[in-house]
């Protein structure tokens, strides 16, 4: 069955042989910058229309974020707008607001990440939504939620990650903590977003129901992930604390350099595998040796036990290495960078990396859609719209605006 309330607008776009699992579905989103547009993203990706409503004043700023090719355009925005629309439209303006009442009337999905408070000031806030349309889902995306006593707070994900204890744990413990190489914070809370939209559309097409909103903010989405770090407080009285690469206790299962200036990563802290990767660096005495024999031994010599694992891999190329530790059954990598990705068959095997054709920019090669679903994968269709492309699309074909219309609307700045 095709959820959702598509329109005969929409048909000249399905022609296609897949069934995409959010088939039918019509997402509106109203996010800027990473968190909403990551839900939006996710959605898009199992065949959500997404049409995304964007400021006609140069757009989401992730346009010109992240990095560029020399003279190009920004190489962030085809990726995290990637299978949307993308209409303009002034919501301060009060014919922005009611064009937005229109879009919103024919959605399935609205994704938002304004501060707590700003639709509200514009007459878009749940309230007025659900009763404009019962069955609509609404995912607020804030930094702290939208209640509490810090909920009107400004939030980007950083922030999140330092409340929600990420930050914390990240980096050696002699040093200031630090941030992984991603936005990691708006990325959870955007995958969270995208969850709560398909528990609320299961309910919703399940019970023959209404819409829900969905609550989700950065701090929590980063606390979700914190493993038992409330209750190794409240109950053992232990604050975890930055431990580099490290996991205490846990040996080995480090990073080690290796003879080509590459790093890999190995996992040997069960006592079987711990046996199996001894004899692979031609030392199975150590695997007896009172001092590493048991979990806890090892992780009470941890340091000593990660320096004779390093002097092994230090005399080896991470090739080397990463062979070895398969034929012996141990869990080991090495740490890939982009060149690594892009030339690593099993990458190619599984279709990681999908390129799409971008019309300045040539071959665009990114991540692909993830989960792979058996019957109903995802896909990538198209990379990032061009700011209002679809203006013509939506407001003429769906909300019935004639040419004439919009080229006044335009004119004025309302799109």
């Amino acid at each position: 069955m095709i959820l959702g309330t598509l329109e005969p607008m929409e048909q000249k776009n399905m022609e296609h042989t897949k069934t995409y699992p959010l088939e039918g579905i019509r997402v509106i989103e109203m996010g800027s910058l990473i968190a909403g547009p990551f839900c939006g993203q996710m959605l898009g990706d199992f065949g959500a229309e997404v049409i995304k409503v964007e400021t006609p004043k140069g757009g989401d700023p992730m346009r010109v974020w992240g990095r560029h090719k020399p003279g190009g355009k920004s190489l962030w925005f085809p990726v995290i707008a990637r299978n949307k629309k993308s209409v303009t439209l002034d919501l301060r303006q009060l014919e922005g607001q009611e064009l937005a009442r229109e879009l919103i009337s024919r959605a399935d999905i609205l994704v938002e990440n304004f501060r707590p408070g700003t639709l509200e000031g514009w007459g878009l806030g749940w309230e007025e939504l659900h009763r404009l349309n019962p069955k609509l889902i609404m995912v607020r995306v804030s930094g702290y939620g939208q209640n509490g006593p810090l909920s009107a707070r400004a939030g980007f994900g950083s922030v999140g990650e330092a409340l929600g204890g990420l930050r914390y744990l990240s980096g050696e413990p002699d040093r200031a903590p630090v941030r992984v190489g991603v936005s990691i914070g708006d990325a959870l809370a955007g995958t969270l977003g995208a969850l709560g939209a398909m528990m609320a559309l299961f309910h919703r097409e399940r019970t023959n129901g209404t819409g829900q909103m969905v609550d989700i903010s950065l701090f929590e989405a980063v606390l979700t992930y914190m493993e038992c770090l409330i209750p190794e407080f409240a109950i053992a009285g232990e604050i975890r604390e930055r431990s580099g690469s490290i996991l205490p206790g846990i040996a080995p299962s480090n990073t080690y350099p290796t003879l080509d200036a590459s790093w890999v990563v190995i996992g040997g802290n069960n006592d079987n595998v711990f046996r199996r990767l001894c004899a692979a660096m031609g030392q199975p005495e150590l695997a007896d040796d009172p001092k590493y024999s048991t979990h806890d031994a090892r992780g009470a010599n941890m340091l000593e036990l990660d320096d004779l694992i390093a002097r092994w891999t230090g005399s080896l190329e991470a090739e080397t290495v990463v062979q070895i530790l398969d034929k012996a059954g141990v869990p080991g990598s090495k740490i890939y960078n982009a060149r690594d990705m892009l030339s690593d068959p099993h990458f190619v095997a599984r279709a990681s990396i999908v390129r799409l054709l971008h019309p300045e920019l040539g071959e665009f090669p990114m991540q692909n859609v993830a989960p792979k679903l058996s019957h109903t994968p995802g896909e990538v269709r198209s990379l990032g719209p061009e700011l209002g492309q679809h203006n013509q699309e939506v407001y003429g074909e769906l909300l019935g605006r004639s040419l004439e219309v919009i080229a006044e609307l335009k004119t004025r700045g309302i799109i």
